[in-house]
């Protein structure tokens, strides 16, 4: 039996649902993931006379947040706009949260920058300015992460655990291991006992700082702590080892991974791929692939421009080119780092021609080309062009 169902009997019983009732309902879907029948509920709300509230508002909201619709939620937030009800903290840090997910990164910070301009309308929290921590955390902005935490700080607001790991997380990213083990200490310091998360970011911190060894005492940290590492940790543990050129330590996390009964995933393949080709390893190339192909786990376009990369890194471009015709013929989306790489690729082998032919296949596709693209075509035309010069000369030699 469906919520609109339950609420069909209602009404054929005479009982009219009232507000209250209807946004318990479109909570119900929208907490399960059920997006399409909070809105069907939403709507027979309005319909059956009994108009929308911002509880009801923010609760569809977060039923299209759940179920990653974001550009949906966007829609949404125009429509609330055009009513009486004004949107509150909750509504803005949903919308800030959809528009990180969609990239839309400036039109984020506007909303930010709105709320703290119209405090007693709708105050920044906790919520809002980990989002925005985060926001500037993707985009690389360290200074930026640093400030909103800071900013936090002043309004007097309490930093919660998720608060500190994503300024943790940003610090880990740029290998910056100081800083986030000072954060990871502070964390402990204000009462709060580290996660999985506060865990996983500094063992990431310290392999982005190519120290893999203390990546481990991390590792072994968590379980320690009664803390089970989860796939995300295992991961940054392989990368730990697998980007310091330390390939035979990262296959062997893999098997240790699947001893405590955590499968492998792509990510955990793409991560052993692209060590396969910093190593200068041939062989452990086509074994990761066959790992995969074993476990069951399809490679998507990440995957796939990770085991091209790495095979034209080994030299081996016969192989690179096998696998984006089998890429192509699984209709597995080419992008613009695929392009890239194999663009670059054939000009360092001096294959000109087909390099050539890539970047028109890329034009084709309007996919944006970057500086080291413009800079390989360049190069291919003008290598191209003194071969045309040269056989000419000798031509008129003969």
């Amino acid at each position: 039996m469906t919520i609109s169902v339950v609420c069909d009997i209602n009404l054929s019983l005479q009982i009219p649902p009232s507000r209250s009732t209807y946004n318990n309902l479109i909570n119900a879907c929208g907490s399960s993931g059920n997006w399409k029948e909070a809105l069907n509920v939403c709507k027979k709300m309005t319909d059956n006379g009994v108009g929308p509230d911002l509880v009801t508002h923010n609760i569809m909201l977060t039923a299209f947040k759940s179920g990653a619709q974001y550009s949906k939620a966007l829609s949404y937030f125009e429509l609330i706009k055009g009513t009486h009800i004004r949107p509150d903290t909750t509504t803005h840090n949903i919308i800030i949260h959809c528009l990180v997910k969609l990239k839309q990164y400036d039109k984020a910070v506007d909303i930010f920058n709105s709320m703290k301009e119209k405090k007693s309308e709708c105050h920044p929290d906790v919520v809002t300015f980990t989002s925005i921590i985060h926001l500037y955390s993707v985009c690389g902005h360290i200074e930026n992460c640093e400030s909103a935490f800071n900013m936090m700080l002043a309004e007097g607001l309490k930093p919660n655990i998720v608060s500190y790991n994503a300024l943790l997380g940003a610090y880990a990213a740029r290998g910056m291991e100081n800083e986030a083990l000072q954060v990871f200490n502070e964390i402990k310091q204000n009462g709060f006992r580290p996660d999985i998360v506060s865990y996983t970011s500094l063992l990431n911190a310290y392999g982005r700082s190519r120290k893999p060894q203390k990546a481990r005492e991390i590792f072994k940290m968590i379980k320690r702590n009664n803390l089970k590492p989860n796939i995300v940790s295992y991961n940054a543990l392989i990368d730990a080892y697998g980007s310091n050129g330390l390939l035979e330590d990262a296959i062997e996390i893999l098997r240790e991974m699947e001893q405590d009964k955590i499968h492998p995933n792509v990510v955990s393949i793409c991560t052993l791929l692209a060590a396969c080709g910093r190593c200068g390893q041939k062989v452990k190339i086509d074994t990761v692939l066959s790992a995969a192909e074993m476990r069951g786990i399809k490679l998507n376009t990440v995957a796939y421009n990770s085991a091209i990369g790495s095979y034209i890194n080994v030299g081996e471009y016969d192989k690179a080119i096998d696998l984006y015709n089998s890429m192509r013929k699984k209709k597995i989306k080419s992008d613009s780092v695929t392009y890239t790489v194999l663009i670059s690729g054939c000009c360092k082998m001096s294959k000109f021609g087909e390099a050539l032919s890539f970047m028109e296949e890329m034009m084709h596709l309007k996919l944006p080309m970057s500086k080291e693209v413009y800079s390989s075509v360049i190069c291919a035309y003008s290598k191209q062009a003194s071969a045309l010069v040269r056989i000419h000369v000798y031509a008129a030699f003969i």
